[in-house]
Parts: C-alpha cells; sequence; structure tokens
C-alpha cells in the first residue's frame, strides 16, 4: 500500500499531461471538502535528566524511526484569491524506538519501543502561488491540538494525552478532470513535555526495575514528519 502511494505520487508529477487546463473554476469555491492518505515518521526531542537512579545514570535518544500511517479528512474554506482556511483531522499510526545508555556502566545500553495513535486537529493558513497549466504550488502553516489514544498505562515511559503543535509545509496541487491531487510534506513540532511524571502514575503498575527509564528524562517533545496525497 505504501509503495503504491509514492509510485502513484511519482507518476502523477512527472507524467501527467495536459489538454488544457481542467477544472477551471474549482478554485473558486467558497467550501470545499475531501480526504488525506500517507505516510508519518514520528520522533522525540529529548532533554535528558541525567540524574543518578538506582541503576546508574542514563543518556535517553531516540534510537530508530518506524515510518506509520495517516488518514484523515479535509475541510478548505476560500478567503481571497491566494489564501484558504483549512483544517485537516488525521489520525497518525507509528512508533519510535527509545535508547537508554548507562553512562555508569560500561556504556550498557536498553532500548524500549512506544507506539502512537494520534489523532491531531489543526488549522491551517494556505497559501497558493498563481496558477499554471494544471499546476499550483503552496505553502501551509499552522497549529493545533493532538490526542494520544495509544497509550499503554503499563509502559514504563507514558506519553501525555493531550499535546500543542505548530505545524508548517509544502504542497503541489495538480488538476486532473474530476479531482485535484495535492503531494504534500509537512514537520510539525510539538511544544509541551508530553511525559507523564512518575508522581502521577501512583495507580499504574510499574516495575521498579524500569523506574529509571521515566527518571533519565527531563522533557519529551512530540515532532511529526508526514508525506501525503491530498485528493479534493
Amino acid at each position: 500500500m505504501k509503495k503504491h502511494i509514492i509510485v502513484f505520487a511519482l507518476l502523477s508529477i512527472f507524467a501527467h499531461k495536459a489538454l488544457g487546463q481542467n477544472l477551471i473554476t474549482v478554485d473558486s469555491k467558497f467550501l470545499h471538502f475531501g480526504f488525506t492518505l500517507g505516510l508519518d515518521a514520528m520522533d522525540f526531542g529529548i532533554s535528558p535528566s541525567l540524574v543518578v537512579t538506582s541503576k546508574g545514570v542514563y543518556e535517553a535518544d531516540v534510537a530508530k524511526v518506524t515510518p506509520g500511517f495517516t488518514v484523515g479528512v479535509i475541510g478548505d474554506m476560500r478567503l481571497g484569491e491566494y489564501f484558504n482556511l483549512r483544517t485537516v483531522p488525521a489520525m497518525h499510526f507509528g512508533q519510535r524506538e527509545l535508547s537508554f545508555v548507562n553512562l555508569s556502566a560500561n556504556k550498557s545500553v536498553e532500548r524500549l519501543n512506544i507506539k502512537s495513535n494520534i489523532l491531531t486537529v489543526p488549522l491551517y493558513i494556505k497559501y497558493s502561488a498563481v496558477r499554471v497549466s494544471n499546476y499550483r504550488p503552496y505553502l501551509i502553516a499552522g497549529g493545533g491540538v493532538a490526542f494520544d489514544f495509544g497509550r499503554e498505562r503499563e509502559q514504563p515511559v507514558l506519553l501525555n494525552t493531550l499535546d500543542y503543535f505548530v505545524d508548517f509545509g509544502v504542497g503541489w496541487t495538480i488538476y486532473f478532470p474530476y479531482f485535484r491531487l495535492s503531494p504534500e510534506i509537512k514537520f510539525a513540532l510539538g511544544f509541551g513535555n508530553i511525559i507523564t511524571p512518575l508522581e502521577r502514575r501512583t495507580n499504574d503498575f510499574i516495575a521498579d526495575e524500569n523506574l529509571h527509564f521515566t527518571r533519565s528524562i527531563d522533557k519529551l517533545t512530540s515532532r511529526l514528519l508526514t508525506f501525503t496525497l491530498n485528493f479534493e
């Protein structure tokens, strides 16, 4: 499925041959809707605490980012010839692998896999350049809220349910006879500390030998890279 999405995008960009302009009046609509499909890569920004735990001093980092899947819906309102107000609620499925290097014990490494199912609800301003034939590039920027529904309360590192983020990206609209296709790439930066501290997890069962994972992290922020195909 992922391979087919990428191939379709490349073929659309480089192999689409226009015989005149398609959908000439479509950009003048006040409201329109669509859907989006794509790939994502979740990441963390980590500030290690470097505190002394019962097992030593650990330095946390992201060891591996695994590609995930994104699906969502599009709502778009025309503000003018070049500007649109836009929302794209979407579900992002992915995971990240953290590594914890024990600085006190011959650099031994422990790894922890964190899965997430994140619903993002953003609001964007979209700026589109002048349309040339059946192509129109654009910039997009905004922000919103994110809800993580994939939390597992027994995990040594637990993420908060709620986060806030800013988001920006670029895209390229291709006009076909019956729809618009827009390959788009965006990067979102969370600005809240999303790690749940141990003192707020009094009702969770966490083995004593896993407490050092949370104690080794002072601040954890979210990062999300997405490549999507927007159908409108």
